[in-house]
């Protein structure tokens, strides 16, 4: 059987869970964001029982994440796997598989951009202001769409699903591709490979692009045990500084 991300990131919790994991920078905004992988590990952990307990979602149901590549986002995808649940991307024309029906989403998950389209198309919409330290928005919502950041504080730092999602559960479905659990980490160590990314490396991922940081800023560095820096609207004038502050080992072109 293989490993899935929710044990791989148990793994590297129990292993040296107070390194930093994940480092979040937006160049357009300053933020600047730190998160071991103890506390990557709470807002997973937070997120995956707010989605069975407070959006009766569970294993096999189909999430959209209407997200850009963030450190939330990215908690969102975990969370997600750790309950069993799919992870759908929109496509290039923003279509997430359909709203209601035995194929339809059951969560829809969207940043402040994309709130407004994401209002009504599934049972259960959630918005994520995607503000500094994990804020809520500050102005009104769309009527049935829930804040995250007031919803999820309230929620156990720990998760443990009645059932651990087996590795052939679906997990990710993008441009009409399908990948399980187990497919997915072993993807991410092909990435690895390919990268040249060895145990302990720390990746720079600059991407908008949120199905490719869940891979390089999220898997990879789950597999080869290391962390990542994930720059969304890099500066690329910046780039020679960041990697010698921050000790990359490898940057993603």
């Amino acid at each position: 059987m293989s490993e899935t991300p929710a044990e791989l990131l148990r793994t590297e919790v129990r292993r040296d869970g107070a390194r930093p994991f994940l480092t979040f920078y937006d160049d357009a905004t300053g933020e600047r964001v730190e998160l071991s992988a103890i506390t990557f590990d709470n807002w997973v952990a937070k997120t995956a029982g707010f989605l069975t307990a407070g959006l009766d979602a569970e294993a096999g149901d189909r999430v959209a994440l209407r997200l850009p590549a963030h450190w939330q986002a990215l908690a969102w995808a975990a969370a997600c796997w750790s309950v069993g649940a799919c992870v759908v991307l929109p496509g290039d024309d923003g279509d997430d598989g359909g709203s209601e029906g035995p194929d339809g989403v059951r969560v829809a998950v969207a940043g402040p951009d994309a709130v407004e389209a994401a209002a009504g198309s599934a049972p259960e919409v959630v918005g994520l202001a995607l503000r500094p330290l994990g804020g809520r928005f500050t102005t009104p919502l769309p009527p049935g769409v829930t804040d995250y950041a007031v919803e999820v504080p309230g929620y156990p730092d720990r998760f443990v699903p009645l059932t651990p999602p087996d590795d052939a559960e679906p997990a990710l479905e993008q441009a009409g591709t399908v990948h399980t659990l187990g497919g997915l980490v072993d993807r991410a160590r092909q990435r690895a490979e390919q990268l040249g990314a060895g145990p302990g490396a720390r990746l720079l991922v600059a991407t908008d692009d949120l199905g490719t940081a869940l891979i390089d800023a999220l898997l990879v560095p789950l597999v080869v045990g290391g962390s990542a820096v994930l720059v969304r609207h890099e500066d690329p004038a910046g780039r020679a500084r960041r990697v010698d502050a921050e000790r990359v080992t490898a940057a993603v072109a």
